[in-house]
C-alpha cells in the first residue's frame, strides 16, 4: 500500500515479465531487465530518471542491472530512491572499476581484493541497503581491451576470496564475472557463479563457447552492448541488411531484431537493454514477445562476428 492508502501502481509481480521468465541466483526474473547505465544521460532531471525506472518496474521489468561507477554514482542514487520494498527487484551490480570523470576513458581499472571490498561497500552506502543481490566482478579478459597497468594484473583466485569472503558476510548475496574467457570462468566455477556479462550480439559472437558452457552450468548469460555500435569501431547490428529485412518482414525495429536473436539463443540468456527514454523502453521490452521464424534465424545467423576494437588511454 501507498502511504495514501492506494494499491502501488504496479509490481513486477503484477504484471507480465517482458520476455517470459529466466533464472539469475536462485530467483525467477523477466528474461528482458534493464540496464540502469544510460540513466546517466537524464543526470539533469533527476526526477524524468526516477519515473523512467519506476516505469520499467510498472512493466514487469524485476531485473536491473547498474555499477556505482555509472553516472559517478548518480545512477545508483536513482535506484536507490526509485525502488520501493515491494518491488522485489534483483539489483546486480558489479566491481573492478571506478569512474574518472576527466580521464580520457572515463573508467579505471580497481582490481586489488582491497579495490573490490571498497567497490562493495560504495555500492551498499548508495543504495542503502545491507546486500547486494549479485555482485558481477569485472575483469578484462575477453571483448573489448582496455590499457591494463601491472598493479591492476590480478590472480583470480585472490579475487574470488575476496568475493566469497563478501558473500559469507552477507554483503552480497551471490558472485557473477564479467569481460571473462571461457578458462576463467572454468576456473571460478567451484566459487558458486551465477551470471556471465560480457560483450555479445549479432556482430559479436566471440564468445559462443563461453554460452554454451553457461548454459549447460545453468548460469545465466547476460549480454553487455547487445546490439553492438556503443563504441567507436564497434559495428552495429542495426546496419546489417538481413536485420533490416527482418524488421520490415515482421513489422518491427531493427533494434527489435537484435534483442529477439538473443534471447533465442538459449534459454539462460538474459537481456538487460539500456535507454533514458521511455518509448524506447517499452520497445526494447517488446522485443521479448518476437517470435523468429527458423528462415529469419539462419539468415541472422550467417552475419559474421566483428573484430572487437581496443581502447587506447
Amino acid at each position: 500500500m501507498t502511504s495514501q492508502g492506494m494499491p502501488a501502481s504496479g509490481t513486477a509481480s503484477q504484471v507480465a515479465r517482458p520476455g517470459g521468465t529466466g533464472t539469475m541466483a536462485g530467483r525467477t526474473v523477466s528474461r528482458v531487465g534493464y540496464g540502469a547505465m544510460q540513466l546517466e544521460r537524464l543526470s539533469n532531471d533527476r526526477d524524468a530518471a526516477v519515473a523512467l525506472l519506476r516505469h520499467a518496474i510498472d512493466l514487469g521489468v524485476d531485473h536491473v542491472d547498474t555499477a556505482q561507477f555509472y553516472g559517478h554514482g548518480f545512477v545508483n542514487d536513482v535506484i536507490r530512491e526509485a525502488l520501493r520494498p515491494d518491488d522485489d527487484v534483483l539489483v546486480v551490480s558489479k566491481v573492478g572499476a571506478v569512474s574518472v570523470p576527466d580521464g580520457p576513458i572515463p573508467l579505471r581499472l580497481a582490481q586489488r581484493p582491497e579495490d573490490l571490498r571498497a567497490g562493495v561497500e560504495a555500492n551498499l552506502a548508495a543504495l542503502q541497503v545491507e546486500r547486494i543481490d549479485v555482485m558481477n566482478l569485472r575483469r578484462v579478459d575477453s571483448g573489448i581491451s582496455v590499457p591494463v597497468p601491472d598493479d591492476q594484473v590480478i590472480d583470480l583466485d585472490d579475487q574470488l576470496a575476496e568475493m566469497i569472503a563478501l558473500r559469507d558476510e552477507g554483503k552480497i548475496g551471490a558472485i557473477g564475472l564479467s569481460s571473462v574467457s571461457q578458462d576463467v570462468l572454468r576456473r571460478a566455477l567451484p566459487a558458486g557463479i551465477v551470471c556471465v556479462q560480457n560483450v555479445h550480439s549479432l556482430v559479436a559472437r566471440e564468445d559462443d563457447d563461453l554460452l554454451r558452457l553457461c548454459t549447460d552450468e545453468q548460469i545465466a548469460w547476460v549480454p553487455y552492448f547487445p546490439l553492438g555500435g556503443a563504441l567507436p569501431g564497434l559495428a552495429k547490428v542495426t546496419d546489417e541488411p538481413a536485420v533490416l529485412a527482418a524488421a520490415e518482414r515482421l513489422g518491427c525495429t531493427p533494434a527489435q531484431v537484435g534483442l529477439a536473436w538473443l534471447l533465442h539463443r538459449a534459454p539462460n540468456v538474459l537481456l538487460i537493454p539500456g535507454t533514458a527514454d521511455a518509448a524506447h523502453l517499452e520497445a526494447n521490452l517488446a522485443a521479448g514477445s518476437i517470435v523468429l521464424d527458423e528462415e529469419t534465424l539462419a539468415a541472422l545467423d550467417a552475419i559474421p562476428t566483428r573484430p572487437f576494437p581496443t581502447l587506447h588511454g
